[in-house]
């Protein structure tokens, strides 16, 4: 394997945390290389190990021996680039709105993406659309013939996990209100300043603006709404893209003691949908059960249960549970009456 001093990630553009992490890496001025492909056939031709779970994209990071370690998970991987330079850094210094910024990243990561998972593969043109587009990620120069081959075996494989974001028949019309609504609180919100809290990105823009570059750029159903909604989300999508030219400054964060009231919109939102699932889930995981079913949005939504959403929970109230008192205090006032709120109450 060649030397290099850059940073060296395994992804593709269709995929949402991809696009974070690489405008992300663009906005810090980390330089990096990009390896355009499927994460379980690159690595073995680096003689690296799979990580487990595999998911886009795979980082090559050192471990305690300086060997290259195939790694996963966007948010931990923010933090330990973070670690090793913080220049122009996504993390917000005060405690309470970096707080904020967590809830809302983990908003992007974990809810977001049910709106990019759904309108993708539930919607008969979106799925044709994403099923010809990437397998092409990969290798734009496919033969016809073992493209449409490809193509047909992503398309099923990927409708056949609908279930793994929740989205079916019933729940369809609760994410696209969901997604209207968010939309509609983001165009008030950026009519009001350029970044989720204040001046300059935090990791909750980078996790947010990840889902919507699928959204807002490659899906046509969800496409069209966006646009018709909220012409600057999608502008503001189109801006995130590259950063690397904006010069931040600690002034640009907002206060915590004035954040903008149109951001409890964003929250409202996390509030009304995702709070009642990660607490439906959480106590299923607690239960043993494999299932779970909560009221969301005035319809019932039953989904599998995640122990992944549940450490989320759990990372959730150990960073509210670090934070001091006078700290708690800001967040509390800045979630109050949002919903979101009751997440901070598990034990």
């Amino acid at each position: 394997m060649k030397k290099t001093t850059n940073l060296q990630l395994v992804g593709v553009p269709g995929s949402p945390y991809t696009r974070k992490m690489l405008a992300l890496l663009r906005y810090r001025r980390i330089p990096y290389e990009l390896r355009c492909g499927n994460p379980e056939m690159v690595l073995p031709t680096m003689g690296l190990e799979l990580p487990k779970p595999v998911l886009m994209p795979v980082f090559l990071l050192p471990d305690s021996n300086g060997n290259l370690k195939a790694v996963t998970d966007s948010t931990p991987i923010i933090r330990r680039l973070e670690a090793i330079s913080v220049e122009r850094s996504v993390l917000p210094v005060d405690p309470a709105l970096a707080f904020i910024d967590f809830l809302l990243e983990d908003f992007g990561d974990e809810w977001v993406t049910k709106y990019m998972f759904h309108y993708r593969w539930h919607m008969q043109a979106d799925a044709d659309n994403a099923s010809t587009l990437l397998p092409l990620h990969i290798l734009v120069n496919f033969p016809p013939q073992d493209h449409e081959q490809v193509k047909q075996t992503i398309r099923k494989h990927q409708v056949s996990r609908l279930y793994v974001v929740g989205s079916n028949d019933t729940t369809a019309p609760i994410i696209d209100a969901s997604f209207r609504r968010f939309l509609q609180a983001m165009d008030l919100h950026l009519a009001s300043q350029p970044y989720l809290l204040g001046n300059r990105p935090g990791a909750s823009d980078f996790a947010i603006y990840g889902q919507l570059t699928q959204l807002v750029g490659v899906d046509p159903t969800p496409r069209a709404i966006a646009h018709e909604l909220s012409p600057r989300t999608v502008a503001w999508t189109s801006i995130m893209e590259e950063l690397s030219g904006l010069e931040p400054g600690d002034g640009d964060w907002n206060n915590p003691d004035d954040i903008p009231e149109t951001l409890a919109g964003i929250l409202s939102e996390a509030g009304r949908v995702y709070a009642p699932a990660l607490l439906a889930n959480y106590k299923a995981i607690q239960a043993g059960e494999t299932t779970w079913e909560a009221e969301i949005d005035g319809a019932t939504w039953t989904q599998q249960t995640f122990p992944y959403q549940a450490k989320c929970l759990m990372w959730i109230n150990e960073q509210y549970q670090a934070l001091s008192i006078d700290d708690r205090a800001h967040v509390d006032a800045i979630l109050a009456g949002t919903g979101c709120e009751t997440l901070l109450t598990v034990s």
